[in-house]
């Protein structure tokens, strides 16, 4: 595996290469990261991964600096994987070595709802960094995993409304036994709140079964998992029933036409902020 730090070095590395398949992350891997990296290999070759920190996507009380980094352990975990060919791995200044002034601009009804709302300006840090990343990569295909499936509905718009060529997969979330989504923020987890954790995921699925049973007001459903979670001493910051094809809020008519509908959850059990989602076929 090349480990390159330079949009230069990259480019040397990926010049005539035009199947390239790219996994951005944000590094401290783990499962769920090396899972895309996985399903990356079956689309493209070569592999490309990056591991980036984008300090434009973080709000100002949020963990940008404590944000884990550990980039030697990832390079150690891609290098046993052999799945990835470049691994890039820039700074902040070669990222943006003058300050982003143009950014991509997401739709507020998409973007300033659920994540968008408790984060501002976050999807806008994350679509200026992965337009950027592709224009550097310049692949065939990227994998996203479908943990933030917001994210994956923005990336995919933005890239269909800009007609890059990329076409973009998605992986199904990595969870561990207890249904608890693998993300680098569990580490941040007490032993108590770990055991706690898997509610979240066993909240979505009440909320699933209850529509299944025939219930069709979604808030309803959302007041009913926001008060199982509160009661617990979970922080809700959301619990919503939304469509699968644009993430709007449904109807009860559409719900019981049976539309394609996921629930989204993020809350934070005792400083540590989980997010995580359930589709749901009816």
């Amino acid at each position: 595996m090349k480990v390159v730090h330079t949009i230069e070095e990259l480019r040397d590395q990926l010049r005539g290469q035009l199947r390239a398949s790219f996994v951005p992350t944000m590094g401290n891997l783990h499962e769920g990261h090396l899972s895309l990296m996985r399903l990356a290999r079956q689309h493209g070759d070569p592999v490309v991964a990056s591991i980036f920190v984008n300090p434009l996507q973080f709000g100002p009380n949020e963990d940008f600096d404590k944000y884990p980094r550990t980039l030697e352990a990832d390079i150690a975990k891609l290098e046993e994987r052999r799945d990835v060919y470049v691994l890039f791995a820039p700074s902040v200044k070669e990222m943006y070595p003058e300050p982003q002034s143009y950014r991509v601009q997401t739709p507020s009804d998409l973007g300033n709802v659920l994540e968008g709302e408790f984060r501002p300006g976050f999807f806008e840090g994350v679509t200026t960094v992965v337009l950027k990343l592709f224009s550097c990569v310049q692949p065939k295909v990227a994998v996203f995993g479908k943990k933030d499936y917001q994210q994956l509905m923005i990336v995919r718009n933005m890239c269909r409304q800009f007609q890059l060529p990329v076409t973009i997969y998605a992986h199904e979330t990595v969870r561990e036994p207890s249904g608890l989504a693998l993300s680098s923020r569990n580490r941040y987890l007490s032993d108590a709140e770990r055991a706690e954790a898997p509610v979240l995921y066993a909240t979505l699925n009440q909320v699933k079964d209850r529509l299944l049973a025939g219930e069709t007001e979604p808030a309803a459903l959302d007041e009913f998992a926001r008060n199982t979670l509160a009661q617990r001493g979970w922080e809700v910051d959301y619990v919503s029933v939304r469509k699968q094809l644009d993430l709007h809020v449904p109807t009860a008519g559409e719900i019981a036409n049976k539309t394609p509908l996921v629930v989204l959850a993020a809350a934070k059990l005792g400083a540590t902020r989980l997010i995580d989602n359930l589709e749901i076929e009816l």
